[in-house]
């Protein structure tokens, strides 16, 4: 196995007297979608705003291609090729699916801030912005004000937006949290089709779709980690069934 993309030591974050993430290891591969579960206030989102630099840690490192970049700013963790997404959706409502992507795309480069040329001038930015869609499944919807688009595309604009920007790990917080059926299968196919150029790390309560995505699966419980292996391996844990599903053997195939 290659050399992780990211990996935290001893990741520790404390609100007072409250621990919300605890002596947190784990790693994180290009080519893998890497599935953290876990009850409410287990601590993954706190972890995944740890990484993408939303908070800073207490103590412990994350080591981003070998750099450690604990405490870093969120936009420098960014520009350094990691994308997330939020548990609730965060898109320019009023814009097009492309202006969107093209705003994501226009902030990796040095023309961002040239305030006075028109966006459309760039064809390098707009090609990115292109490709994100397509990426991502929006291609036909390039025109379409982000506001008319379903749940579901709205979504998908997110993690379109993260691919503008070019990261080579994706942090995404519930992406298919409100989703029917049918959007929940595509955004899986979705998250699928990105593994082989990222790594995905993934939070998510939908049992259905982590045991579908999932090559390796971390079990959270008051902050610190329960479990962490091969789904096959964190579905047979007694320690899983006993404190994440009331001693019920996780679901089956």
């Amino acid at each position: 196995m290659s050399e992780p993309i990211l990996r935290t030591k001893g990741l520790t974050k404390r609100f007072g007297g409250l621990v919300a993430v605890s002596d947190v290891s784990l790693d994180l591969f290009v080519g893998e979608i890497h599935v953290v579960i876990g009850p409410n206030g287990a601590g993954k989102t706190t972890l995944t705003n740890l990484l993408s630099g939303d908070l800073p840690p207490t103590s412990g490192e994350v080591l981003f291609e070998g750099r450690n970049i604990a405490g870093h700013a969120s936009d420098q963790i960014s520009r350094l090729g990691i994308g997330r997404s939020y548990q609730k959706t965060n898109i320019f409502l009023p814009f097009t699916v492309f202006e969107n992507c093209r705003l994501a795309a226009q902030s990796r480069t040095p023309q961002a801030f040239q305030v006075f040329q028109r966006a459309e001038g760039y064809d390098d930015i707009n090609r990115r912005a292109e490709q994100a869609m397509a990426a991502a499944g929006l291609a036909h919807r390039a025109q379409r004000v982000a506001a008319t688009l379903s749940h579901g595309e709205q979504r998908q604009l997110e993690i379109a937006m993260c691919l503008a920007t070019q990261p080579r790990l994706l942090l995404l917080d519930e992406p298919l949290a409100g989703m029917g059926p049918h959007e929940s299968q595509r955004m899986v196919e979705l998250i699928k089709s990105l593994t082989a150029d990222h790594a995905i790390m993934l939070i998510e309560h939908d049992m259905d779709a982590v045991f579908a995505l999932a090559n390796r699966l971390t079990v959270m419980v008051n902050g610190e980690v329960l479990e962490s292996g091969t789904p096959d391996a964190v579905r047979s844990s007694p320690a899983v069934q006993l404190a994440y599903l009331g001693g019920e053997e996780l679901l089956h195939d």
